[in-house]
């Protein structure tokens, strides 16, 4: 199962969040020399996503504490 993406606030490539945060990932563009460099935008906490689907079977639960009827 690959991760989800997400833009890089640095870079603003699409980069896999893990546990909440940027994958570490170099920054865009050529390297100059043979020292690796991670983007500024590596291991940041990432933003939370609203939820893509709503609900499973089109009903959605109204946002109210307590129990919900059964029928």
């Amino acid at each position: 199962m690959s991760a989800p993406r997400r833009l890089c606030p640095k870079c603003r490539r699409e980069i896999a969040v893990v546990a909440g945060r940027f994958a570490r990932h170099d920054p865009s563009g050529a390297r100059s020399g043979a020292e690796l460099v991670s983007c500024p935008g590596s291991r940041r906490q990432a933003p939370v996503a609203p939820a893509l689907q709503p609900s499973l079977d089109g009903r959605f639960v109204p946002e109210f504490p307590g129990q919900l009827p059964l029928f």
